[in-house]
Formats: structure tokens, sequence, C-alpha cells
């Protein structure tokens, strides 16, 4: 346990930041869990683009903030568009739709 004031601080923001880093890599592995399951339900050409968009857009926010490194999340996206490819579906990124409505009224 540490003795001083600074390193209690410091002690404290690394359990705070280590909770938050885990949450936003487990997020990246089940979106990766559910592409996997769609692809072994058959469903995949349905949520292909929804899955892809959400990875995609989960791994570049995690790459901004520094919780994975660059090449890491190029990876997990390279892998994820390949399985979906081989899947039989496009691993074309777009929009859910609730999205792409919010975005034409602005």
């Amino acid at each position: 346990m540490p003795n001083k004031k600074s390193a209690i601080k410091h002690l404290r923001q690394t359990e705070k930041l280590t909770k938050r880093n885990a949450l936003v890599k487990r997020n990246i592995r089940e979106i990766i869990k559910s592409g996997k399951k769609a692809i072994s339900a058959g469903n995949i050409d349905k949520k292909s683009g929804e899955l892809i968009h959400t990875l995609q857009k989960a791994v570049d926010k995690a790459v901004k903030s520094n919780i994975i490194k660059v090449n890491t999340g190029n990876r997990k996206k390279q892998r994820f568009a390949a399985m979906i490819k081989q899947a039989g579906a496009k691993p074309v990124a777009t929009k859910p739709k609730a999205e792409e409505k919010s975005a034409d009224k602005k």
C-alpha cells in the first residue's frame, strides 16, 4: 500500500482507468463474439453491415484514447472483415438505420 498522498491518488486513478479500459476491451470482444454467433446461426447477411460499423467505431475510439495500439485495432478490424467475407456476406460498413435518419436531419 502506498504511503504518500500522491501515490495513493495515483493508485485510485489507476484502478479507475483499468476498469474503464477493461470495459472497452470487453465491448470489442463481445461485438466479435456476436459476429461469430451470427455466422454460425446463418443470418450474417442481415447483420454484417451493422456489426462491422459498430466494431470499427468501438476500435477507433479505443485507439484514439490509447486503450489499444493502432496496429492491434487495425488487426482486429481486418480479421473481423475477413471472417465476415469468408462467411459469404459483403464486408461493407454501413451506419445503423437510426443513425442515418438523424444524420439526414442535420
